[in-house]
């Protein structure tokens, strides 16, 4: 890891952070989900579980991320946590087409959380920008799985979908205390020069 500033540094630390938060809360998500689907859409559950899996592995890479970067888990854990399995549990009711509309709106917005990070780790720090690259890979493919499985989705599930990723870019947002939003500038200010 290169010697970073001290803003730098802490910009880091909430990077995994966060991210730690929210694999969190996607293992919660996929867990109150599995739970309906298993008794009324059991067709969504081998692709749920296979998703879950990841998800821990996720998160376990950020939690061993952590302690080299002075990072520890996320003071709003609770938010994740329950938030998450009521988010799960509420769209799985609403059947296969609720289940699909939250895991795409949360990994379309997790992707591009990780576009931001990705454009600010570069050069700051290669080992934490290979994991999440390595990451963001099986994220993208449960953004394009869920996104598949969409049919033609109504007024509902298109307002379901931008309310959940208003209430993740929030918590993200909450759990990095405002360095999304530098780092998403960053990006774009990148892309333009």
């Amino acid at each position: 890891m290169a010697e970073l500033s001290r803003r730098d540094a802490l910009t880091v630390a909430r990077i995994v952070r966060v991210n730690h938060a929210g694999e969190f809360g996607a293992i919660r998500i996929y867990s109150a989900q599995i739970l309906v689907a298993e008794h009324f859409w059991p067709d969504c559950v081998p692709s749920l579980s296979e998703m879950l899996g990841h998800e821990r592995q996720h998160c376990a890479a950020f939690l061993a991320a952590m302690p080299a970067r002075n990072s520890r888990p996320c003071r709003v854990m609770q938010f994740w946590s329950w938030g998450g399995w009521l988010l799960g549990f509420f769209t799985a009711l609403l059947g296969p087409q609720g289940i699909w509309a939250c895991t795409a709106a949360v990994e379309a917005t997790v992707h591009r959380h990780l576009d931001d990070q990705l454009n600010y780790l570069a050069g700051r720090d290669r080992e934490l920008h290979a994991v999440i690259l390595s990451i963001r890979e099986e994220e993208l493919a449960h953004l394009h799985h869920a996104e598949q499985q969409l049919q033609a989705p109504g007024l509902l599930l298109k307002l379901l979908r931008v309310a959940i990723a208003i209430a993740t870019d929030c918590l993200i947002w909450l759990s990095t205390w405002g360095d999304s939003v530098r780092m998403a500038h960053a990006l774009k200010a990148a892309k333009l020069s």
